[in-house]
């Protein structure tokens, strides 16, 4: 919908949000109408480099053609059913997501904290039916973030995190140790503990990929004591850090996985994906999702999943996050570059603040948002070319300079 089909001025709509929504984000003064490929589009046609393709989600492109063409096809078809039916969109994507990422069963859900609160539930009834009651203990990331939903807020390693003031005492059952430290998650596991649970690059963390020796170590470490890993893949997954799944740079499989986000292309979908043994922890009633494995998601997904791999977008990824990062480094008031693929984070030192830059960006319109004071991150849509890192870095290059 445009905005001259509502008879609506452009403040008029930002009242109407205003007055009616309860409202937790920070709004930008943006007024998305349109969007494609690496831009969005505001009311009068000003174009805005997107460095956040909607959260890693649209990662194939804003409005992928191809993506677009399958929800359109797949809505006049079957919008919606219940999941008692087959359908012929979920049954593709189950076998193109398994085959692809080398794992043997999915389950569809509806977003990333419900991903990964099946990943709980999963990891959790399959350690109480086959160790005994006591063995639903898992061990998390200090700074990781996992969703907002009870499960995946208590399983968030961030002690009085915004996400979780206010709401009561969060689930039982979760420990938390340093991330990279491989012995302090060994400390904190117990003869209870059915699981370890992180993110390979923590995100919402501040932008931290996982060393080499910290993720082996972890699956050795859950083989040895009969452990699960469970992995949160909701923003990595994909061909987001260069490899369709970022578990695969490290030469490992988990045990179950979770992902949404880029899955979808811009449709919302979530999903788990377990091995054949983990996966029967889940019978007839023990787990259920009304618009898990939707129809004109489950199509949208297809599509995306081709666009990424045919058009070797893990591949770019790797290429242009490499290019980017060693270009964000010669910035003024950089303190570190991290990263893996297109998942970049920027830390700048005490002489700039990462909101600052974030706004300032957006006044020079580019796209990207801030981790507490210090960093930015971006996740640029994968299909990316060096003129768009050329030129976001000297937007921020720019905003840097006038803030300081």
């Amino acid at each position: 919908m445009k905005l001259a089909e509502t008879g609506y001025t452009a403040q008029e709509i930002k009242d109407k949000v205003k007055k009616y929504m309860i409202e937790t984000y920070e709004r930008f003064d943006l007024l998305a109408e349109t969007a494609k490929d690496q831009y969005i589009y505001d009311e009068t046609g000003e174009k805005y480099l997107d460095f956040y393709a909607g959260i890693a989600v649209n990662s194939a492109g804003n409005c992928n053609e191809k993506v677009v063409e399958a929800v359109v096809d797949q809505a006049k078809t079957l919008m919606h059913t219940f999941n008692y039916p087959y359908t012929i969109p979920q049954a593709l994507l189950a076998e193109k997501v398994c085959t692809t990422i080398g794992m043997d069963k999915i389950y569809f859900q509806n977003s990333g904290t419900e991903a990964n609160e099946a990943m709980i539930k999963m990891a959790r009834k399959y350690g109480i039916e086959k160790y005994g009651p006591n063995r639903y203990h898992i061990v998390t990331a200090k700074m990781g973030f996992h969703g907002r939903t009870f499960g995946s807020m208590s399983a968030t390693g961030q002690p009085g995190n915004g996400c979780q003031i206010g709401f009561g005492p969060m689930t039982y059952g979760f420990s938390y140790a340093p991330y990279n430290n491989l012995q302090a998650f060994k400390d904190a596991c117990t003869e209870n503990t059915i699981a370890i649970m992180v993110e390979p690059v923590q995100g919402e963390g501040g932008v931290h990929p996982a060393t080499q020796e910290f993720l082996q170590g972890l699956r050795t470490f859950c083989d040895e004591n009969d452990m699960l890993l469970l992995l949160d893949e909701v923003q990595t997954g994909w061909c987001r850090t260069g490899q369709v799944m970022s578990y695969m740079n490290y030469g490992i499989k988990p045990d179950i996985v979770s992902m949404a986000k880029a899955l979808g292309g811009g449709m919302p979908i979530g999903a788990i994906c377990a091995t054949e043994e983990v996966s029967k922890a889940f019978s007839a009633g023990s787990h259920g999702t009304t618009f898990g494995g939707h129809p004109v998601s489950c199509a949208a997904a297809l599509a995306q999943i081709d666009e990424l791999l045919e058009r070797d977008l893990a591949g770019n990824a790797a290429k242009m996050g490499a290019y980017f990062m060693e270009k964000l480094k010669t910035l003024p008031h950089v303190k570190e570059v991290r990263g893996q693929g297109l998942l970049v984070g920027v830390e700048f030192d005490d002489g700039v603040n990462a909101v600052d830059v974030k706004h300032e960006c957006l006044h020079r319109h580019l796209l990207l948002t801030a981790i507490g004071d210090h960093v930015i991150r971006m996740v640029p849509p994968l299909i990316i070319d060096e003129k768009d890192c050329d030129e976001a870095c000297e937007i921020i290059k720019a905003s840097v300079e006038a803030l300081s």
